[in-house]
């Protein structure tokens, strides 16, 4: 398989993870690294073993050796970057969500669909094997319609008012801090396993703390605060919790909560389709585990087992039954997907069911921009736009 240059937009709290995933496919190369200027980007490139850094993203576009950007910004920067790289002829991966609405996520689908690059977002729980295995399940009808889906994604990481991130910063997080962060996932995890749209939200946002105290230096995502830090009080005018009621497009209901201040909760995201005849349940915690439920049998687990689950996703678990694979590994399988089929010339329409595009990353805003108006116009029912 011919080799792949990689850049990276962005070293933050995730930046890394892209280029350990990349690292482990054998067939990329890690060329370079961009930050917001060259001292930050020498740090973090030498830190990281990247033997090229540029302190803006348009020197790294500029970068022949690179084919594929990956966009690791906070939320403010995925439009611009991404618009940026897609102008040059970069392949793109963008962290979630896609942009700060649907509209600027609507420009970087219809810009990525006319330059003809590959473009991808990197909702990795698709590439769970037991993700999969659920999602071919319902496809097969092996537990009857989906009637009800439901789930949460609860965290404890902004508990306290000395927590802080630039997520909850609308001008850099966007209008939306839990929903669009984690929610994104959960909505996007619904649409995928069930292979259902969501039609329909009625959501409830609140802010369960609107004064925090801003520490004065960079903090990174899920980094706790320090005594020494110096803060500034600051009002909070996004949710870190969120309750949506939602209806999909073959009548089936639902209902999820997101939250950043639940304790004891570190990455709680699980999910649960009832369908017609059974039901299924995937708790990410407990990754390598899928709950089946029956009404005249007894329920089982079925555990992460190439040997067990259906032939058309068991290629997904890399290892034997026993032996545990965890969220790296789910990442990796998402960005495979994307490098095999840009080494390998195929279009978009092609891909792999856990390849999540621009379309998929569309999708996830349209939902977070309805939860928004639903909660602003009065808590009312909002239909969800369509392409």
């Amino acid at each position: 398989m011919k080799r792949i240059g990689m850049g990276l937009v962005g070293a933050g709290f995730i930046g890394p993870h892209h280029l350990e995933a990349v690292r482990r496919l054998g067939f990329v190369d890690v060329v370079a690294i961009a930050d917001f200027n060259d001292e930050l980007a020498r740090q973090k490139a030498e830190a990281l073993g990247v033997p090229k850094w540029y302190g803006n993203y348009q020197a790294l576009l500029d970068d022949p050796d690179v084919h594929v950007v990956h966009n690791a910004t906070p939320n403010y920067m995925h439009h611009p970057v991404s618009m940026a790289a897609i102008a040059a002829g970069k392949h793109i991966v963008s962290d979630k969500p896609l942009a700060m609405t649907s509209a600027q996520a609507r420009e970087l689908l219809d810009a990525a669909t006319a330059r003809g690059v590959v473009h991808a977002v990197t909702f990795n729980y698709r590439g769970n094997p037991l993700v999969q295995q659920a999602r071919t399940m319902i496809a097969k009808g092996e537990i009857g319609p989906p009637r009800f889906i439901h789930g949460q994604y609860l965290q404890d990481w902004l508990l306290f008012d000395t927590d802080y991130s630039w997520r909850l910063e609308p001008d850099k997080g966007g209008e939306s801090s839990a929903m669009g962060d984690i929610g994104s996932h959960w909505c996007d995890l619904a649409q995928h396993v069930s292979g259902l749209r969501i039609t329909h939200v009625l959501s409830d946002l609140t802010t369960v703390i609107p004064v925090r105290k801003k520490p004065s230096g960079a903090r990174l995502a899920f980094q706790k605060a320090s005594a020494e830090d110096a803060y500034e009080s600051v009002e909070i005018k996004v949710e870190d919790l969120c309750s949506v009621l939602v209806r999909f497009e073959n009548g089936a209901k639902g209902t999820f909560s997101v939250g950043q201040v639940c304790a004891g909760h570190k990455n709680d995201l699980w999910l649960e389709v009832n369908g017609g005849e059974a039901s299924l349940r995937w708790h990410q915690e407990t990754q390598n585990e899928l709950w089946i439920g029956h009404r005249a049998k007894g329920n089982m687990i079925l555990q992460k087992d190439p040997s067990l689950m259906d032939p058309d996703v068991a290629g997904l678990a890399k290892l034997p039954g026993g032996h545990q694979e965890a969220w790296p590994d789910a990442f990796r399988n998402v960005l495979r997907a994307v490098y095999e089929h840009i080494a390998e010339g195929r279009p978009m329409s092609e891909r792999p069911p856990y390849f999540s595009s621009f379309e998929d990353g569309w999708r996830a805003n349209a939902v977070i921009d309805a939860v928004l108006a639903s909660h602003r116009n009065g808590n009312v029912w909002t239909a969800v736009a369509t392409l």
